[in-house]
């Protein structure tokens, strides 16, 4: 058996941030999405008087703020990174490795940050984000 078939032989983990993770535990994305939108539409949500639904600045993000230069910066923490690649990419399920060649694009070729190794020990830890295994 070569170190190839062993690998074909484990199940491929997928993660996304689970959405149901912030009320189980008493908390708000509200904060975390307000934080990822760009400068345009922040200006724009202090002019608005009520507070947006998750859903509208879910939207705002994936219409707009998405495409700014500093949305996902190699400055940033890697999971707030990661956070923002999710929401960005309608948090479709990925593996770390896809995550990690898309991380290393837009973070400038961060690659030792983003390797597989590094973000699975930081998926698997995660108690902030709501990073989670997807089940099939």
């Amino acid at each position: 058996m070569t170190e190839d078939d062993i690998k074909t032989d484990r199940p491929i983990t997928r993660w996304a941030i689970d959405l149901s993770w912030y009320p189980q535990r008493e908390r708000s994305i509200s904060a975390l999405l307000q934080g990822c939108l760009c400068d345009t539409c922040r200006k724009q949500l202090n002019k608005e008087s009520n507070q947006p639904l998750d859903s509208e600045l879910l939207n705002r993000i994936r219409e707009c703020c998405k495409n700014s230069a500093d949305f996902i910066t190699g400055q940033m923490p890697i999971l707030e990174s990661v956070f923002r690649f999710f929401i960005a990419s309608g948090n479709e399920s990925m593996t770390v490795e896809e995550l990690g060649r898309h991380l290393s694009e837009r973070r400038g070729d961060d690659t030792p940050r983003t390797s597989e190794g590094i973000l699975l020990r930081l998926l698997k830890n995660d108690r902030y984000y709501g990073f989670r295994p997807v089940l099939d």
